[in-house]
């Protein structure tokens, strides 16, 4: 199987950074989500550049490779959630965001990652539709520029309530954005369960192509909750096949962000429900006849998601 697991950081914030990433090297993971906050590598924080490099040497070290990931909830202010946004109401705040964007192209392009990962924000009140697409659009240019130069894809994610929540509207803006080469994807199995209206491992086949990042948890339909593996509904034998035949090569990182307060337990017990899983997979005889296939993504496009919960 050529599925490689990693463990995000944001599931680990009670840790020190060397502690979490000894943690998840002594478990067996192949790498790392690192989210860029205060308590671990602050993209904001004095000495930045110096402390990269002690982070890649870190990596290097563990042989953990690694993805950057940029859902801190208070990195750039302190009273709003995640705020602002690629769509904030005020040009400068958009602009903030542009440019911590910026910032984790770069830390990427030093530590080596596969990827940065990246989310639109939530539509402002009294904002046209069109209008906030035309606002993620030019927001995200100057990020694909920093992209192009380190050679790092940036890879947005598909959030529940965020104006880019759904596959679809990933395509939207790809195709916004004249299918920019360093435009990919973060692809949330729990959030297809959520709200995508095809089965989480049809979505993995249908975004196959654009994949640059994956991030991996259960969840129930309609309910926007990451839950430890078999708390909720999904069947993941189907998806982690998905993921294989994709040829997918980047991490498939455990997202947990709600449960720091047990994450080494937690990063142990999904270890084990990942591998004991992948393992079966891997002994299972070939399937006679012809391979299934999922959707197109022409045939995802087709299909309205169902409203948010």
């Amino acid at each position: 199987m050529s599925v490689r697991l990693g463990y995000g950081t944001n599931g680990l914030s009670d840790l020190r950074l060397d502690d979490a990433l000894s943690v998840l090297a002594e478990l067996g993971y192949d790498g790392v989500g690192l989210t860029l906050d205060h308590m671990h590598l602050d993209p904001v924080g004095p000495g930045l550049a110096g402390r990269v490099a002690r982070v890649a040497e870190r990596l290097g070290a563990l042989g953990l490779s690694v993805t950057v990931e940029t859902g801190a909830r208070y990195v750039l202010d302190p009273r709003r959630k995640h705020g602002p946004t690629l769509l904030d109401a005020e040009p400068e705040g958009r602009a903030a965001r542009s440019a911590l964007l910026v910032t984790a192209v770069r830390v990427a392009a030093d530590l080596g990652a596969h990827a940065v990962h990246c989310f639109s924000g939530v539509r402002p009140a009294g904002t046209d539709e069109d209008a906030a697409w035309e606002l993620l659009g030019a927001s995200l240019t100057p990020v694909l520029d920093a992209a192009e130069q380190a050679g790092v894809p940036l890879a947005i994610e598909p959030e529940p309530g965020h104006l880019l929540e759904t596959l679809a509207g990933f395509h939207r803006l790809r195709e916004q954005l004249d299918d920019h080469p360093l435009l990919g994807l973060t692809l949330d199995i729990g959030h297809c369960q959520c709200l995508e209206p095809l089965p989480p491992a049809d979505c993995v086949t249908a975004a196959g192509p654009w994949l640059r990042h994956v991030q991996i948890e259960d969840m129930r339909r309609g309910v926007h909750e990451h839950l430890p593996f078999g708390e909720g509904e999904i069947d993941f034998p189907p998806v982690l096949a998905a993921l294989d035949a994709t040829g997918y090569q980047g991490l498939t990182v455990v997202e947990l962000p709600r449960h720091s307060h047990a994450g080494p337990e937690l990063a142990r017990s999904s270890m084990a429900f990942l591998r004991t899983r992948l393992t079966a997979l891997e002994n299972q005889p070939p399937a006679a006849g012809p391979t299934p296939t999922g959707p197109t993504p022409a045939e995802l496009l087709t299909v309205s998601p169902p409203p948010s919960a």
